[in-house]
């Protein structure tokens, strides 16, 4: 799989009044060919999780760009899309719009819903836990917006190089192996549910090509930039598959939480 990008890639193709983001490798962004492979790998979560809130209350905490939140917002009866970020925050605001969805710029740490509402049926947290100082304080707080919380974050097993203790994402605070992050969330909640995001259809097939020499063949042919300018944005959210066996080989871990 080709690198993660860099600045100064910016969103494609935005509608009339939305200023485009630039990719920092601090979230993904659809609307970017390049960085496509990592927006669908979070995207697939957002539609597995979406499946199964049908009709309840939801907030998204750390939402980004706000296309998960959207995603979420299809089915559910609420959503608030939550993030710090001033210029995500606009720019998801300016960009999703539906009866049903709101957007705050707040901290997961302290948001809460206006005293007169509903207490929400559900928290989403995807790929932010990794990014805590305090991850158990969040947890408790999560605890006390939503009786369900769904929970992402890379596995440093196969996030990180070969050898590497962790990865080089300069905005990683912690990241997690299986059994850590299980044993971090059953010491806040009831009832934890792991299961591991993996490869499948043409990814899998590319990672058997990898294993098999793929990476010496195309730089020596010279088909490198060729060939992954057509692979990467043809990749979509059915190259991805959940299950629950084999998590240390997982590329994320999607973790269902119950009070």
């Amino acid at each position: 799989m080709a690198t993660e990008p860099q600045p100064p890639f910016l969103q494609r193709d935005q509608p009339p009044g939305v200023p485009p983001l630039a990719l920092t490798g601090e979230r993904t962004l659809p609307d970017v060919p390049e960085e496509n492979y990592w927006f669908r790998r979070h995207l697939v979560v957002y539609e597995w999780i979406a499946a199964r809130t049908g009709g309840m209350a939801v907030v998204d905490m750390a939402c980004g760009e706000g296309y998960g939140t959207d995603v979420l917002a299809r089915g559910a009866r609420s959503v608030v899309g939550v993030d710090a970020n001033p210029e995500a925050h606009e720019h998801a605001r300016l960009r999703y719009v539906r009866d049903n969805l709101r957007f705050a710029r707040d901290m997961v740490e302290t948001f809460a819903q206006p005293a007169e509402a509903e207490r929400s049926d559900a928290v989403v947290f995807l790929q932010t836990i990794e990014h805590v100082r305090n991850p158990g304080a969040v947890l408790e707080h999560f605890k006390t917006l939503a009786p369900i919380a769904y929970i992402s974050t890379p596995n440093v097993l196969t996030l990180a190089p070969k050898g590497a203790q962790r990865s080089g994402n300069p905005w990683h605070v912690h990241e997690y192996r299986a059994e850590e992050l299980r044993a971090l969330l059953e010491a806040h909640f009831a009832h934890v549910e792991l299961l591991g995001l993996f490869h499948a259809r043409k990814l899998r097939a590319h990672e058997l090509a990898l294993g098999a020499g793929w990476d010496a063949v195309h730089q020596r042919l010279g088909l490198t930039r060729p060939f992954y300018d057509r692979f990467t944005p043809a990749i979509d959210v059915r190259d991805f598959t959940l299950r629950a066996d084999g998590l240390d080989r997982a590329l994320d871990f999607v973790a269902v939480c119950r009070a």
